[in-house]
């Protein structure tokens, strides 16, 4: 009898229904729309840390740069005078440690042995300039600009400005970046941010071997290819794999074993940067001061730290997201099982004399308030499957139109906590931005978020029916016909 009338009389009163259904699916549709956009956010913000610092990278541990220090302390480049005016071809590279001071690399085996850390890795970034060229009687030396910090990460690097003493020359001269990894640990570092296109990665036994992973932008502009060969310092490398970044810039241009970057900067079991994965992502802030604590003089820099440094037209939407969006995801919502409650109280009062003659038959009130709660359940299930149905197109246009955001980092908001961590530029990089498409994912969590709202729109629709119903009286039918 339960089910032959309900199914009755949601055919008879279709319209209304309809009514209250569709305003519940807006307000469904809304919070999964938000919340994939929210997600999507997520997935951006973490694509453009990881470009940073790596994949599988919790945090790292750094050693803040020395203070600049007088022009005595940058690199010279001299080259001796040529006796005739034809000149002679020569060149100089430098090879510098980049961003930081350096840490010994027995402080990666301790940060390891840390409580809450699964594993430690370290890495030595570097900035190489080669001056090459014709000289004739005189002297080049390399002046204030070009520094050793590098500007950037990745890329092609400004090239340092330089004079020529007593003398002409034509010379050129080249700038990039080199990042000494550990390839015995292939799962953790800046390597891992980008993917291997061409040729192979490293294998855990080259820890020694001169060979190279050359950045895709960095290849194409030096027609760089797997099987081609790179000098650094005099030292030949066989390239072996072009690797191409998931997102933005970069962490280096070329890649090489640790040992071979250490020999190249004179800086025998030295690191700048150690890379640390956490045993469970609750204990990152415990390991973040326990590391602290227990190694002096480092500074641990975790991605939560970094994504505070992330600004732009991402930062904007995802605060947005998250305040705005959440709040009128439920302003809403409570607005549509405000109106459904309403809807289906008003509906029962236009079936007072149903109600009235159907007690009268002998109902009990029990019975009829049953009636009213299913009748409102039914209508808060089809608008949750329109809402589910509105929602999925909300996202998947989204997703269609992948809109750009940027994201800036460094710069004047970056603060310690991008220039002391994740294998960044160092205390001399300018502002970077980085363009991400934004997705809105919806997963199955959502899907069923937005289920359990629509039983519960119908709960609270069926609760004000339910409450209406059960003040009629069988004598409330015979004042109506009246």
């Amino acid at each position: 009898m339960f089910f032959t009338y309900l199914r009755r009389e949601l055919r008879r009163r279709r319209k209304a229904a309809l009514v209250v259904a569709s305003g519940l699916a807006l307000g469904i549709a809304l919070v999964i729309v938000v919340t994939s956009v929210s997600a999507g956010m997520g997935r951006a913000q973490d694509k453009v840390l990881q470009s940073l610092y790596g994949l599988g990278t919790d945090m790292t541990v750094t050693k803040a740069a020395a203070p600049a220090g007088s022009s005595s302390e940058r690199p010279r480049f001299r080259f001796d005078a040529q006796d005739d005016d034809s000149g002679g071809e020569q060149s100089s590279d430098r090879v510098m440690v980049r961003g930081f001071q350096t840490l010994a690399g027995s402080t990666v085996g301790k940060v390891g042995a840390q409580s809450g850390v699964a594993d430690a890795v370290g890495g030595l970034s570097l900035q190489v300039v080669k001056v090459s060229g014709a000289f004739t009687r005189g002297r080049f030396e390399q002046g204030e600009s070009g520094g050793g910090q590098g500007g950037g990460r990745g890329g092609a690097q400004p090239s340092p400005q330089g004079r020529v003493e007593g003398g002409g020359a034509d010379f050129d001269v080249n700038n990039y970046s080199v990042y000494g990894t550990d390839v015995t640990k292939p799962a953790l570092g800046p390597l891992t941010s980008s993917k291997i296109t061409s040729g192979r990665t490293f294998t855990t036994s080259e820890t020694n071997a001169k060979v190279a992973v050359a950045d895709a932008a960095y290849a194409k502009e030096k027609k760089l290819k797997a099987g081609s060969t790179v000098t650094v310092k005099s030292t030949e490398f066989k390239v072996v794999g072009i690797a191409t970044a998931d997102s933005g810039d970069a962490a280096a241009n070329l890649y090489i074993p640790l040992k071979q970057a250490q020999t190249l900067a004179d800086a025998k079991d030295k690191v700048t940067t150690i890379y640390v994965k956490a045993t469970d992502s609750q204990r990152i802030d415990s390991v973040k001061s326990e590391i602290g604590k227990n190694i002096p003089g480092t500074t641990v820099t975790t991605s939560a730290d970094l994504a505070d440094t992330v600004s732009g037209s991402l930062s904007t939407a995802s605060s947005l997201a998250a305040s705005v969006g959440t709040w009128l995801s439920i302003v809403v919502l409570v607005a549509a099982f405000l109106v459904a409650g309403l809807l289906t109280s008003s509906a029962v009062s236009r079936r007072v004399r149903e109600f009235g003659t159907l007690k009268a038959l002998g109902w009990k009130s029990g019975r009829v308030t049953r009636q009213v709660v299913g009748e409102a359940v039914v209508n808060g299930l089809v608008g949750g499957a329109l809402g589910i149905a509105l929602g999925l197109a909300g996202a998947y246009a989204v997703t269609a139109v992948s809109p750009t955001l940027q994201a800036q980092l460094g710069g004047g908001g970056g603060g310690e906590g991008f220039r002391g961590g994740f294998g960044g530029p160092g205390p001399a990089a300018a502002t970077k931005t980085l363009d991400v498409a934004l997705t809105a994912p919806v997963a199955l969590t959502t899907i069923a978020l937005a289920v359990g709202l629509a039983v519960a729109g119908g709960l609270i629709a069926g609760a004000f029916g339910g409450w209406r119903a059960s003040r009629l009286r069988p004598a409330d039918a015979l004042r109506r016909v009246e």
